[in-house]
């Protein structure tokens, strides 16, 4: 994950300051040099940091920090802020038209993954009950048409495409046709080039001039370092763009450019690409990434991840059938799918406060679920629904058809067992507090052994 370098040096400097207690100006002064290292060393900005460390230290001195008894929790309290208001305060949302339909144009340099993020953002905005459609506006890349119809049909998002027309007039034509099919978002995927020229720019600008695009967004690729700062900066003297999209922020990226770019640019960040499938793009909230830096988890993001993927109906049956000590297989295999949508499992447990750190060097590997899921769909209905009638045979039987060990599907029972008996124990109220729970399987999930 991005800033993991940045993290663990915040969290030495923090350790460090809460071992003396009281804290002098030195210590303080101390401290921000090692901060404003640790920055640079994350590719951020040389201003950007200098500037950062300058108005925490006068804001931790000025607040007579070095009094208090608790003196280290409100330094970490103020870099905590500075680094919020840093990356833009409160979260940046996309500008809506008053007519259907509202226009997006994505834009950026080759490579940087316009075509696959304009499908994360149609399917992020399906989930919020729109209706969007996307529009092929790079007539030059090959198989950029196709490319971008096999990511829309994934999403179920619709193509709009006229082969290689000119863009400005596949724009024009695509929005007639949204507003005519009631399709409330538009999002236009652009030509990039390899480098930031007068005909790429044009181009932009006649696409701008024939229709009126409410959002001009820019994807940039977190990996490039700096050079990040250096294209958008680029990019809005030239365009004025609205907002950007860092890609690829659950690399191994050193992450300066997230913390870099608002400040250099005045532009927010909006999205965040967190992964390589069309279901890992996150809107981007500045104090949530500032409590993920500093090592404080994202529970908000969890929560709101729960709420939107987890169904309700199915939770409230799930925690009726624990609370009458009715919980089966079926009901295990249902759990796992409904956990399944939320995404990886390592990238659910790291925005638990505390665990992005125990879990980085951790190889949970998904695939894991996927055996689990073979061995009970494995089993027969009457199987499923009572555990406790598989005698060995059975055994054999299930293991031959899960491809697996029968040692793998006596831990499963096993691991059942212990599972019910948790479950017994518990109070078990509320559907989705319960399911939350459920997560937290006996050892965890990544114990399960396969």
């Amino acid at each position: 994950m991005a800033f993991d370098n940045l993290s663990d040096k915040l969290g030495s400097v923090f350790k460090r300051l809460r071992s003396k207690g009281k804290l002098s100006e030195s210590d303080v002064k101390t401290a921000m040099r090692e901060v404003r290292l640790a920055l640079l060393e994350a590719d951020v900005n040389y201003k950007v940091a200098k500037d950062f460390t300058n108005t925490v230290t006068e804001k931790c001195i000025g607040a007579n920090v070095m009094e208090s008894l608790t003196a280290a929790q409100m330094v970490v309290k103020i870099v905590k802020e500075e680094l919020t208001a840093l990356m833009g305060n409160e979260q940046a949302r996309l500008k809506t038209s008053s007519k259907i339909p509202t226009v997006v144009m994505m834009c950026g340099l080759q490579g940087s993954g316009k075509t696959t993020h304009s499908a994360k953002l149609a399917r992020l905005l399906k989930a919020q009950g729109h209706r969007p459609m996307l529009a092929a506006c790079d007539i030059y890349r090959p198989a950029a048409i196709e490319q971008l119809k096999v990511v829309g049909k994934a999403v179920d998002a619709p193509v709009f495409e006229m082969g290689t027309e000119k863009p400005e007039k596949i724009a024009q034509k695509a929005v007639a046709y949204a507003r005519d099919y009631g399709y409330d978002y538009l999002i236009l995927d652009t030509a990039g080039r390899l480098h930031i020229d007068t005909e790429l720019m044009d181009e932009l600008k006649r696409i701008t001039e024939a229709v009126e695009v409410n959002n001009i967004l820019l994807v940039v690729d977190s990996m490039v370092g700096q050079d990040a700062v250096n294209i958008a900066k680029a990019f809005n003297d030239i365009l004025e763009i609205d907002g950007i999209i860092l890609t690829k922020l659950d690399g191994d990226t050193r992450g300066g450019a997230a913390l870099s770019v608002r400040a250099v640019t005045g532009k927010p960040i909006m999205f965040a690409g967190v992964g390589e499938k069309l279901d890992e793009l996150d809107e981007f909230h500045p104090d949530r990434m500032a409590s993920r830096i500093l090592g404080m988890g994202d529970v908000l993001s969890l929560i709101e991840k729960v709420e939107s993927e987890l169904d309700e109906k199915k939770a409230e049956e799930t925690a009726k059938r624990l609370q009458e000590n009715k919980f089966d297989m079926n009901d295990l295999l249902e759990q796992f799918g409904q956990i399944k949508k939320m995404g990886s499992l390592k990238s659910i447990l790291s925005m638990l406060p505390g665990m992005d750190k125990q879990l980085r060097d951790v190889d949970i590997d998904d695939r894991q679920m996927l055996r689990i899921e073979a061995i009970i769909t494995s089993m027969t209905k009457k199987e499923r629904a009572k555990p406790d009638i598989i005698n060995a045979s059975r055994k054999r039987r299930i293991a031959a058809g899960a491809g697996v060990k029968v040692e793998d599907v006596n831990r499963l029972l096993k691991q059942y067992e212990q599972m019910k008996k948790m479950f017994k124990q518990m109070n078990v109220k509320g559907g989705k507090r319960r399911l939350m729970r459920g997560i937290n399987f006996p050892g965890g999930p990544g114990n399960f052994g396969f």
